[in-house]
């Protein structure tokens, strides 16, 4: 489903030249699901971002479902983020105009995909059909983040990027929403690869890759 060969980014910062990742390389198998832990500033968003398309490398290359990212303009890397990504952030980026139902349509309307019963259903599946016509400032974190997560799973992807997603949260709705995910992962099959500094969550991953300067000190589960 994912595979990264050689991943190497390098920024201009002061002057001097700052790597922060160096020759990432790892494969991920349809259906998988990979926590991605190491100390602040190990390079874990830097890496997500590019895994996801969403940053041009300055060396090496991801293929995701196949397609190669390096290969692509930004527009075609952004289509197939519209059809085969999803995304959930520790921030929960819903947007405040827009009702849970609202902000779970949006990828929909995006895609240019027909409305249906798809959004209720998700809405439901994660415990707010009661709430789905509250606005983000009506509900609680826990909820809001299981809105976001309605949203990620409303095109049906292939794969999750999820980074942080229990950052805001207390333990027990954290929980609640990596169960969640763990459920949607068996029963979509979709891939699911995350961000944490959590180490009750890195643990519930089938695969962990821990960062350390920019690099993979240890892949387990693999």
């Amino acid at each position: 489903m994912l595979r990264c060969e050689g991943r190497t980014q390098t920024y201009l910062s002061g002057g001097r030249e700052l790597t922060v990742l160096k020759d990432i390389t790892f494969a991920l198998e349809d259906s998988g699901f990979l926590a991605i832990v190491g100390p602040s500033g190990s390079g874990k968003t830097t890496l997500l971002g590019l895994l996801a398309g969403l940053d041009r490398p300055s060396r090496g290359n991801v293929f995701l479902d196949g397609a190669d990212l390096g290969g692509m303009t930004e527009d075609e890397r952004a289509r197939l983020r519209g059809e085969k990504v999803g995304f959930v952030f520790q921030s929960f980026q819903l947007i405040p105009t827009l009702t849970a139902l609202e902000n779970v349509q949006v990828p929909m309307e995006l895609s240019g995909r027909p409305a249906d019963d798809r959004p209720r259903e998700l809405l439901a599946r994660v415990g707010l059909a009661e709430r789905s016509h509250h606005y983000p400032a009506q509900l609680s974190g826990g909820e809001q983040q299981r809105v976001a997560l309605a949203r990620a799973f409303a095109n049906r992807p292939r794969i999750l990027f999820a980074d942080e997603p229990t950052g805001n949260l207390d333990a027990k709705t954290g929980a609640t929403i990596i169960t969640l995910m763990e459920e949607l992962n068996r029963e979509l099959g979709t891939t699911l690869v995350l961000v944490t500094h959590d180490h009750d969550l890195a643990a519930r991953a089938r695969r962990t890759i821990r960062l350390s300067d920019g690099r993979i000190v240890e892949d387990t589960g693999a």
